[in-house]
């Protein structure tokens, strides 16, 4: 409970921060009192984190992007929701950095539950940063989370009974790089 109060913590505390150095403040209009019934709510179900291969680049296109195949070695799953494995080689990411260097997410792999469940997830999202960070980043390098953005919006797959209801709901996933991976935080829209 205690690690699921610090993601908590640390995500309002980024809600609240400016946008990403070099960006211009994003205007925080009110809600309307007519809207705030609709205002989503987020619940913490649990984290995913991944070991990654080294990236292959495709090279870049006539597009100005450049696709890269990135792997996935093994993972771990753990939260209040749900609890497991990555697959090891059940698949990896396909992402596409665009030629202002954002990367588009497109990660397809297989978890294990811890009660043998096989889920199918594909992950599509971005990160993109100052052209500095990104370079660390690239490098391997610890960078504070506060100076990139990383989130994705997962869908799932599973046989019908105890974990279908993971198909029934819209996630959010805010995502850490990790000096092997990445480790992201799952949440509930409800």
């Amino acid at each position: 409970m205690k690690a699921l109060a610090a993601i908590l913590t640390a995500l309002l505390a980024l809600a609240s921060q400016p946008a990403l150095a070099g960006d211009a403040p994003a205007p925080q209009p009110a809600i309307p009192a007519e809207v705030a019934p609709f205002a989503p709510r987020f619940d913490y179900a649990f984290s995913i984190e991944i070991e990654l291969e080294p990236p292959r680049y495709v090279g870049p296109s006539p597009a100005g992007t450049d696709r890269a195949a990135v792997m996935i070695r093994n993972g771990t799953i753990t939260g209040p929701m749900l609890a497991g494995k990555v697959v090891p080689g059940s698949g990896g990411d396909w992402a596409r950095k665009q030629a202002d260097g954002t990367l588009d997410f497109d990660a397809r792999y297989m978890l294990e539950l811890a009660d043998g469940t096989l889920v199918y997830l594909q992950n599509t999202g971005f990160r993109w940063a100052s052209a500095a960070a990104m370079a660390r980043l690239a490098r391997h390098e610890p960078v504070p989370f506060g100076e990139y953005y990383m989130r994705v919006t997962p869908r799932f797959e599973v046989r019908s009974g105890r974990y279908d209801w993971l198909t029934r709901y819209v996630f959010v996933g805010v995502a850490e790089k990790t000096p092997k991976g990445n480790r992201i935080h799952y949440f509930i829209v409800r």
